[in-house]
Formats: structure tokens, sequence, C-alpha cells
């Protein structure tokens, strides 16, 4: 029978602190989040992982804050802003899910999800997606138009007026807090299939330390 190796302080330390792997997916308007947090939860999914997905668009505060467009002067409901955004209870769900210990991955999506500095703390690994704001417009419209119902004139004024202003002021400075930034704009499975064998290798090293005790 092999003999098991009594594990050294750090691996004490790391085990007694086991969680879930926490992904922090973050972008622009219609970048591709969407489309890599599903294509990865389902590569996870058929690896027989529980998979726990929260979207930051979910804690959008009622009432919203408001913007005054610089140019137009228009008001509008501010999506895009840092304070519209319930970050505590965001940061409250997800320490019920770590205490729960049922989910072996949790995947935070959204805008924001890196400008926040005590989510960015919980992140095990820090994604941003990027894609050139012309192609993320003609996302926008097609995907506002076609799933609600706005015209082309309400979507443009909107992202004109607000969302990229807002987009360069603390969107893409989050940037630079990203393990990976990611393509956007080119589909790619090598990426998809690279993530999920970096959590499946940390929740590898993490039944090991199981295995110690």
């Amino acid at each position: 029978m092999a003999r098991k190796i009594p594990p050294n302080k750090e691996q004490l330390v790391s085990c007694k602190n086991r969680k879930p792997i926490i992904i922090g997916i973050a972008g622009g308007s219609a970048c591709g989040k969407n489309r890599i947090v599903t294509a990865l939860s389902e590569t996870l999914f058929r690896s027989i992982l529980k998979i726990r997905i929260l979207c930051m668009d979910a804690y959008f505060k009622k009432p919203l804050p408001k913007c005054i467009a610089p140019f137009s002067g228009r008001e509008y409901d501010d999506y895009n802003h840092p304070e519209s955004v319930d970050i505590k209870g965001l940061l409250a769900d997800i320490k019920l899910f770590l205490e729960s210990k049922e989910f072996d991955v949790i995947i935070i999506e959204g805008l924001l999800v890196l400008q926040d500095n005590d989510l960015r703390k919980l992140l095990d690994l820090k994604i941003f997606v990027d894609a050139d704001a012309d192609e993320r417009i003609v996302r926008r419209l097609r995907r506002n138009m076609r799933k609600r119902g706005l015209s082309f004139d309400e979507i443009a004024d909107y992202y004109l007026d607000s969302v990229r202003f807002r987009h360069q002021e603390f969107v893409q400075l989050s940037k630079w807090y990203a393990d990976i930034i990611m393509n956007g704009s080119q589909w790619s499975n090598t990426a998809i299939e690279l993530l999920a064998n970096w959590i499946k290798f940390r929740l590898k090293d993490r039944k090991r330390c199981d295995d110690v005790f």
C-alpha cells in the first residue's frame, strides 16, 4: 500500500481554505460575454461539474440612477455606471453559494465585473472579452431590435448618448485588471477548451487536497 506523504504547511493552509473556482467575465455591451459563458458552462457540465452562473444584470438597482447625455442633454436610466449595480447584494449571494458548498464553479458575468475591488478579490480567474466598438454596436442593434422590440433610433441614440461614454469611463479601463483578454470578434473553441481545462486542473488539485484528509 502506498504511503501518503503528509502535507506541508502551505498545503494545509490551501486545503483549509478550499472553495469553488470563481470566474469573472467582463466586457463591453454585446462583446460576446454571454456566448462565452454559455459555451464554457456547457463544456464544464459535460464533465459532470456543478455550475452556478450569476449575471450582474440581475442586480441592477430599482430605481436606476439617471444620466444626462453630455451633448444632447437627454436624461436616461443609467445601466452602465458602478452605482447602478447592487454590489452588496451580489457579494452576499456569492457568500451564500460559497457557504453552501453545492457548486464546483461559480461564473459571474457582466459589464462591470472587474470594476469593483471587493468582487475582484473573490475571483480566481479574471477575463475581459474585447471587441471593437463598431462590431458591438451592430450586434447591439440586431439584438435589441429583434429581442426587445426597440427601434433603430432608440438603440442608436442611447448608445451614442450614454453607453459609449460609460464604456470608456468604466468598462474599458477595467480590462487592465484581467488575467486573460479574450477576442470577442473571432470565436475560438480552443479558447473555451483552454479555460475549461484550467478550471478542471484547479479542481483536480482540490481533489488531491481532499484525499490528504
